[in-house]
């Protein structure tokens, strides 16, 4: 018997204590309902003010989702939810046994579902994450498939995207919006030019895990991966655009240590985890890295510094050269791969160019004629650049800070015959003027 042998006040704080063990764990609130569609799976999401521990499972005849949040109550509507282009066809939801919430996914029809929790991460609140993945996966046919001609493939990455904003600028602006607007001109951009074929990572406003987008970067047998995104910093002051490649043995500068960690922190936002050697003593795995990418990291840096050059054409450059840090989405071994900081989303004057259309379409005329400009110089054995290139000659238009010299050296041609392709007696040339390119 409680209390027996004790004073009356003890045996009362113990039963108050045993009373106050028994009862229920914190009554999370859902706060927001959000839902996403991808390629390939539809991620619906519950934002919640604290964590909860919940239960899914599925039904059939009809098809449903069940999902059970402990204690849970709902504060926020799931009325317009757009369902339009998902495989859910309603959304029902009430209290079971008086303290659980109970919400109810009809189906059109059947999907493989997944749910994990996500825990509270700097402005992001904790987090119930259901993902219904497609079963029936409509395959992707790679450009060997689709056509005899083996063309040069850019695969383009914007960063972020659905549960994952990235970084926030002034007025709201959002890395994932700016960045998927860049790389679809890209795409328009790359797939006019000869020889070449593009193709989106992301299409949409939905996430991808890094080591996906790593994956299918590989699937694509891509000669360039290239990542778009335009970062923050601590201090508002950053400004600048770059290029980044990775590094197996830590970062060239502060600057380039501190995006990688937050470009890294995606997945944890995101809900997956990253590539990782943590399996592995920093010796080994130094090693390893080195051994599997050296060459690739050699075309990285060559494609980048291209790149850059033509990006530093136009707009302010956070430093003049390739610098390289451990970005999860660059570690992969057999595809070049480039990381592009389009600018600070921190900075007020960037966020301002960087949500403007004609800045993002200039950005990516300039990203396209780097890598373009490298692969020509460079074309791959066995493409039709290769074979077709010399017979094909190019157009560049000038942009501020450009000079014939620096053209010339670009494309890896004479200033002698650049000038003649043109009809120029001087070297003056003028903003928006387009030359055209002969072959070397």
């Amino acid at each position: 018997m409680i209390g027996a042998g004790l004073p009356v006040r003890l045996s009362t704080i113990l039963f108050a204590w045993a009373l106050f063990i028994a009862l229920p764990s914190f009554a999370a609130e859902v706060e927001g309902v959000r839902l996403w569609r991808a390629p390939d799976h539809t991620r619906l999401v519950f934002d919640l003010d604290g964590p909860a521990e919940h239960k899914l499972f599925t039904l059939q005849n009809p098809d449903r989702v069940v999902i059970d949040v402990s204690g849970a109550t709902l504060g926020a509507s799931m009325d317009d939810l757009p369902l339009a282009e998902t495989p859910i066809s309603g959304v029902r939801y009430a209290t079971k046994d008086k303290r659980d919430l109970r919400v109810v996914l009809d189906l059109k029809q059947p999907v493989n579902p997944r749910s994990f929790a996500l825990r509270r991460h700097e402005s992001l609140p904790d987090r119930l994450v259901i993902d219904l993945h497609d079963r029936d996966k409509v395959e992707e046919k790679t450009i060997e498939q689709v056509t005899d001609e083996r063309k040069i493939l850019i695969a383009i990455d914007a960063g972020h995207g659905g549960e994952d904003p990235g970084a926030l600028g002034p007025g709201g602006v959002r890395e994932k919006d700016v960045v998927l607007a860049i790389s679809r001109e890209l795409h328009r951009v790359i797939g006019r030019e000869p020889g070449f074929t593009a193709k989106l990572v992301r299409t949409g406003d939905y996430y991808i895990p890094l080591r996906d987008r790593v994956k299918k970067g590989r699937q694509l047998k891509a000669d360039l991966f290239v990542s778009i995104h335009a970062d923050a910093f601590t201090r508002k002051e950053a400004r600048g655009a770059g290029v980044y490649v990775v590094s197996s043995r830590g970062a060239t500068s502060e600057t380039a240590r501190f995006l990688a960690q937050r470009e890294n922190e995606s997945d944890l936002i995101g809900g997956a985890g990253s590539l990782s050697l943590s399996d592995k003593d920093d010796t080994l795995a130094g090693v390893l890295l080195d051994l599997a990418m050296t060459a690739t990291m050699n075309s990285s840096l060559d494609i980048g510094s291209s790149v850059l050059s033509s990006i530093g054409s136009f707009t302010h450059l956070h430093k003049k050269k390739v610098e390289q840090a451990n970005f999860s989405v660059l570690r992969n071994p057999d595809v070049p791969s480039i990381l592009v900081e389009t600018g600070f989303i921190t900075n007020p004057d960037e966020a301002r160019r960087l949500r403007d259309p004609s800045f993002q379409k200039r950005m990516a005329e300039k990203l396209g004629e780097g890598i373009v400009a490298h692969f020509r110089s460079r074309p791959p054995a066995g493409s039709w650049l290769a074979s077709n290139g010399s017979r094909t000659d190019r157009k560049h238009t000038i942009a501020r800070g450009d000079t014939l010299s620096g053209i010339a050296a670009r494309y890896n041609i004479s200033v002698g015959d650049l000038k003649k392709a043109n009809g120029m007696e001087t070297s003056m040339i003028r903003v928006g003027q387009t030359l055209t390119i002969p072959s070397g």
